[in-house]
């Protein structure tokens, strides 16, 4: 098997965890690696006994007999190990450096016999919605893919006015700070703070919530992820930000932007993986003294 190792940087408190780990892989001889160039100078950094193997700058060099993609680090890594992937559908798992670590579920102790699993492939793989975005002078190099949400974000103290389609049907305007597409997947991400519902990875839905609405009467609404979504703005600025996941651009007024479920799913690797237990343990669900007794 062979593993990629991805990361973006690593808190310090961590580093005794990120070389067991790596030590750990090590021990098994049938497995080979290649780094991310600059993950690699990194953890060089702190330790010189690392396993030998290549390395790779971004998914055109990624090897193409990738079996696994190790995502070291937060959600926010997990997230831009899609750009590295993109639609080779090679098995990401997540295994948290990070903080709150809803994508990367795994973490690192002393014992850890979920990796003897994950090198022999005893594992199971969780098929995720990625949206896909369609705008007109999409930046060159910019990659249109997401797995929590895309948002339109006003970037001026004024509001927006915004319209959306779904499947060609008008709703009614947002006069808002923004709107947002979310996956299952990102229903605990912005979507959440944004006053979205929870909802569970497996659901094939998309979650289309406004930010900071100035309506009384508006709701998140939950559509198939079959529907194709159309979003437009104006507003008393000319501007505002599109956001893709952690990636983002510039968007005028008037120009219109398509989200839509893309044409390969992200495969995510699911270790110790319990989505209602995650929302106990990571937000607190049902903290409430009277759930004590």
């Amino acid at each position: 098997m062979k593993a990629a190792l991805f990361g973006k940087r690593i808190d310090k408190t961590n580093i005794g965890k990120l070389i067991l780990f790596v030590n750990n892989l090590k021990e098994y001889r049938q497995m080979e690696f290649c780094y991310h160039s600059s993950f690699y100078s990194l953890i060089k950094e702190f330790s010189q006994e690392l396993p030998q193997g290549g390395l790779f700058n971004s998914h055109e060099d990624l090897p193409a007999d990738t079996d696994i993609f190790l995502s070291l680090g937060g959600d926010g890594t997990f997230l831009e190990s899609l750009t590295m992937v993109r639609d080779r559908e090679i098995p990401i798992a997540g295994i948290n450096f990070g903080r709150l670590g809803f994508l990367t579920t795994a973490c690192v102790e002393e014992n850890n016999p979920w990796i003897e699993k994950l090198i022999n492939g005893d594992f199971a793989i969780e098929e995720r919605t990625v949206l896909h975005l369609v705008k007109e002078d999409m930046p060159e190099g910019f990659y249109p893919y997401a797995i929590n949400e895309m948002t339109i974000q006003r970037t001026a103290p004024s509001m927006l006015e915004v319209d959306v389609l779904i499947d060609g049907n008008r709703l009614p305007k947002y006069w808002s700070d923004g709107i947002l597409v979310a996956t299952a997947t990102g229903s605990t991400a912005y979507s959440l703070s944004v006053g979205g519902p929870v909802v569970t990875p497996d659901s094939k839905v998309l979650i289309i919530a406004p930010i900071s609405p100035h309506n009384l009467n508006v709701r998140p609404l939950v559509v198939p992820d079959s529907s194709t979504v159309e979003i437009s703005f104006n507003g008393r600025s000319p501007k505002a930000l599109l956001t893709v996941d952690n990636r983002s651009q510039e968007i005028m007024a008037g120009e219109r932007i398509i989200i839509s479920k893309g044409s390969f799913p992200l495969k995510a690797v699911s270790i110790n993986n319990n989505f209602i237990a995650a929302l106990n343990q990571k937000l607190l669900w049902g903290e409430d003294k009277r759930n004590m007794q």
